[in-house]
């Protein structure tokens, strides 16, 4: 008989909103007319020049193994594009090329905590952290903001949290799946426990260049030379350039730490395909208009969904500053009889609008935000305005 797979294995847990997202992936499939509001990605099509240059570098024969850091040529666009955004100065050799920002995140976990490390983490945040955290025999430790807070944590509550194992704290600003910015302050409060503590910070700012009314967009690295030694700066150019499949992400870190990086994506995955480098290179050093015209279209289509889910009865949410992700709190919901059953949790609010009235959307309860929905606004405003019509006669019928 064979033995079993390793333990860290066995303990991964199967996304909660597989089963929600499967079956409209199949009602789909069944010709039915499925509203979805489950985009993690930019409905934009990645720009031109972008695709020209990838295309370009394969007839150039641009195919072969790169450094597993990525090529030099990416390494210092990246960092001009940091300097020139956030005002953070980096050399190539402290950049490290990944394959999607989500395999930065993994191997900054991977290259600075041990077993039986505590991570912490602010919630609501993106599921797939607390289960990297796992997959590196670390431990998750969440730290919860309420709306009442804006859904953001505050320097007492990670104070709190910390104790002699915690080796990291992993912050997400704009947030997936609440859309808010910590401001400067907040930030300056939150790396003074971080440094007072000697913690690494994993600053996950994939979401920076979409950010709204205003906003002057801060990276927690940028706050004092002491954050920016500690921090591991995740980024990539999947969201603000409409690139999620190219799979291009990387970090910013010390020079210890982005040469463990390195070496840890030598001996795994190695570098991302070479010809999506090249095309990142465009993406970073081409022309910038294409994002400033998505922010604008993005922040449009936040303002609609807030107005009209805000005049539904029975649910709510705050207006977003950033990202593409709207919190719908249905928990007035949670105990009463829809459609003859119970709702006891928002997996079951989905399931049953999904099941009625053919609108998908992410239940939270493993963003560490029970009782909410995650509504992206990666879609038309037809398709927003559908949505809510449904979510209207879903409430109103049942």
């Amino acid at each position: 008989m064979v033995k079993p797979i390793s333990k860290i294995a066995s303990a991964i847990a199967p996304s909660a909103t597989l089963a929600i997202s499967a079956l409209a992936k199949q009602m789909k499939a069944d010709g039915i007319d499925v509203v979805s509001f489950g985009a993690g990605e930019p409905d934009f099509d990645t720009p031109e020049t972008i695709k020209e240059a990838g295309i370009a570098a394969i007839r150039a024969n641009k195919t072969r193994y790169t450094p597993a850091a990525g090529i030099m040529e990416l390494r210092r666009a990246i960092c001009n594009r940091m300097k020139e955004d956030l005002g953070l100065e980096y050399e190539p050799s402290q950049v490290v090329v990944a394959s999607g920002a989500k395999h930065s995140v993994y191997l900054a976990i991977m290259t600075c905590c041990d077993p039986g490390d505590e991570v912490v983490v602010a919630a609501p945040y993106w599921l797939s952290y607390a289960e990297m955290i796992r997959m590196a025999g670390a431990i998750p430790v969440e730290v919860r903001a309420e709306a009442s807070a804006h859904f953001k944590i505050t320097a007492e509550q990670l104070e709190a949290a910390i104790t002699d194992k915690t080796k990291m704290f992993m912050l997400n600003s704009p947030s997936n799946p609440t859309g808010m910015v910590y401001a400067k302050e907040e930030l300056e409060a939150l790396a003074a426990v971080c440094e007072k503590h000697g913690i690494y910070v994993l600053a996950d700012d994939i979401y920076y260049k979409l950010v709204y009314d205003g906003i002057e967009y801060t990276s927690i690295a940028s706050v004092s030379p002491a954050m920016k030694e500690q921090c591991i700066v995740v980024n990539g150019v999947s969201k603000t350039y409409a690139m999620t499949g190219w799979r291009v992400g990387y970090t910013l870190s010390n020079p210890t730490v982005a040469k463990a990086m390195s070496s840890y994506a030598s001996h795994s995955t190695g570098a991302p395909a070479t010809m999506a480098q090249w095309a990142a290179l465009e993406a970073l050093e081409g022309p910038q208009d294409s994002v400033e015209e998505m922010r604008k279209e993005f922040e449009k289509r936040r303002d609609h969904l807030v107005e009209r889910m805000n005049k539904v009865p029975g649910v709510s949410c705050i207006k977003p500053q950033g990202a593409f992700y709207v919190m719908m709190d249905m928990s007035s919901f949670v105990g009463k009889t829809m459609y003859g059953k119970v709702i006891e949790n928002d997996s079951d609010f989905a399931q049953l609008l999904l099941e009625k009235n053919l609108v998908a959307t992410v239940p939270c309860a493993s963003f560490a935000a029970p009782n909410y929905l995650r509504w992206s606004y990666a879609t038309s405003m037809e398709q927003i305005d559908k949505g809510i019509d449904r979510l209207e006669e879903f409430i109103a019928n049942a």
